[in-house]
């Protein structure tokens, strides 16, 4: 019995560097050429999310920097909901699945209304209960929560409201480490397993949401049982911005999606004793007791 494969996310986020012919070009690359599932954006509320005094201090990073102050350089990469709109209907047409991560409750207001399959909360944002709260209650589709740079007390405080809510059996953990890229040593696979067995029969289904280089240890989040891979998604790795170094490109996201396949395709137990293409080759060459090739 082979198991639905596990879904690929495109987390395209704001590598689309404020512009929205980049986030076309990426929305067709993800559904034709990759094959993916789904894109992901996201939306943020700036003044809403940020204090003043860190909307108008310095990018810690000057050279990813889009604005004078790390409010404008937000501001910049932010689409509002009739970009979002478009972004949705450019999906539709080129056969992939919208999504979107929010970072506060306004943003969760306005993607709600375009009504995608599932929001995203990102671990940053995981901790807001207010905007938990109205996405449980207010928002018909699924819930996708990263946990990265979460202890265990929170996380168990996030599923808890989410149960009391009635919102956990349609809700996503995400297994992440949260770093730009994150090393090999700092991924920890085996928290899948971790996420899996404490909320077993309590959320949905557990993913992985992975910062890391390379497509091999996506292919080992499935083996570990992740029914969702997201990655972050680039058009050119070398463009300036924080998230492009820890990003696939277009042939890296195809890989991805190849080998997610094959890898859930092989993750079944045999279904006789001898398998029909194994019949051929055990009599040509299986070696009985008592019997002797003449």
């Amino acid at each position: 019995m082979h198991l639905a494969a596990p879904k690929v996310v495109a987390e395209a986020g704001c590598n689309h560097k404020g512009e929205m012919e980049i986030a076309r070009q990426m929305i067709e690359s993800a559904a034709r050429f990759a094959k993916a599932d789904y894109i992901k954006f996201q939306k943020r509320s700036n003044r809403e999310l940020l204090t003043p005094e860190e909307f108008n201090s310095p990018h810690p990073n000057p050279a990813n920097s889009f604005g004078n102050t790390y409010g404008e350089h937000r501001e910049f990469l932010e689409f509002d909901l009739d970009r979002h709109r478009t972004l949705l209907g450019w999906c539709r047409e080129t056969g992939i699945r919208y999504s979107c991560s929010v970072w506060d409750l306004t943003s969760a207001r306005q993607i709600a209304e375009l009504e995608p399959d599932y929001i995203k909360v990102p671990s940053a944002s995981n901790l807001n209960f207010q905007m938990l709260k109205f996405l449980a209650t207010e928002f018909g589709g699924d819930l996708h929560v990263s946990v990265g740079m979460t202890t265990p007390e929170e996380e168990e405080q996030i599923v808890a409201l989410l149960e009391d809510l009635g919102a956990a059996d349609r809700t996503v953990l995400y297994a992440c480490t949260s770093g730009y890229p994150v090393p090999f040593e700092d991924v920890c696979l085996l928290e899948i397993g971790r996420l899996k067995e404490r909320f077993a029969g309590r959320v949905r289904e557990v993913g992985f949401s992975g910062h890391h280089l390379g497509i091999a240890v996506d292919i080992a989040a499935v083996a570990l049982g992740a029914t969702w891979i997201e990655r972050h998604f680039t058009l050119d790795r070398t463009w300036k911005g924080t998230d492009h170094s820890a990003s696939l490109e277009p042939d890296g996201l195809r890989r991805l999606v190849r080998d997610v396949r094959a890898t859930s395709k092989a993750l079944t137990l045999k279904n006789r004793n001898i398998l029909e293409i194994e019949e051929p080759q055990r009599r040509k060459l299986k070696r009985l007791p008592g019997v002797h090739l003449a």
